[in-house]
């Protein structure tokens, strides 16, 4: 088992990639501490599952709450080996001039600030004992997409921060790297599709598939494997990378 007796915090744990990936950490034997903003989504999916799982409602934009959750995990598991960075939300579609600054920041406050607080808040824990923190970054962070500012800026904003932390984290044997999923059959995929071609998102799903160099959809299950990679020992000497799981969307 990669991930015997590790213990993970891991935000976003509702969402798409969230439940394929901790459906995976538990399976490869880490005891798994849930944190999402959805109390009811994460209490379903905590019924569902097996082994040693908590969860935690959060809002990762609220430098009280990561330190909340870094508390209970602590004191559910004895500490942190793994810190899944997960948290996102992909805000609205809609070119510049029709974005307001509020749109704007309440997109980076999750997506960025949110990853800063989590970085921040679990260091002075993960210092002890060294270990691997996962950021989710996206196709979208190293690529510029119109009508998408804030969520593509702030994918790129994520990946300056892994890139800073990977430094200042290294003298502590904390590991820090990004998983930048391409398009995903996923809730956030099909929000952005609406967005982009109300009435015909089909259409619109079409025409990304055929740009895709594989020509479909990745899957959550297929995140999940570079996550479990990366936060394995398998990934001993990979840090401050960027690591694309997009089908070829990126090339």
């Amino acid at each position: 088992m990669k991930l015997k007796n590790k213990n993970v915090l891991f935000t976003g744990a509702a969402g798409d990639i969230g439940r394929a990936t901790v459906k995976r950490f538990l399976a490869e034997g880490a005891r798994v501490m849930m944190a999402d903003w959805d109390e009811k989504a994460l209490s379903e999916f905590a019924n569902t599952l097996s082994g040693e799982v908590g969860y935690i409602q959060v809002d990762v934009s609220r430098m009280e709450d990561n330190q909340k959750m870094v508390e209970a995990t602590v004191e559910r598991f004895g500490g942190i080996d793994v810190f899944v960075a997960n948290a996102g939300i992909e805000g609205k579609v809609s070119p510049i001039d029709e974005c307001s600054l509020e749109e704007f920041n309440r997109v980076l406050s999750v997506n960025v600030s949110g990853v800063w607080a989590g970085l921040k808040a679990v260091k002075a824990v993960m210092k002890e004992r060294g270990g691997s923190i996962v950021i989710t970054s996206s196709g979208a962070g190293v690529m510029g997409s119109p009508n998408m500012m804030p969520y593509n800026s702030s994918k790129h904003a994520v990946i300056g921060l892994m890139r800073c932390a990977a430094k200042e984290f290294a003298p502590f044997n904390i590991r820090v790297n990004t998983v930048n999923p391409g398009p995903l059959d996923s809730r956030m995929m099909r929000s952005i599709e609406d967005g982009y071609a109300p009435g015909s998102s089909g259409e619109f799903k079409q025409a990304l598939e055929q740009m895709t160099p594989m020509g479909r959809y990745g899957r959550a299950d297929e995140i999940s494997g570079m996550m479990l990679f990366l936060a394995s020992e398998d990934a001993s000497y990979c840090t401050g990378g960027v690591y694309m799981v997009d089908g070829g969307n990126s090339c």
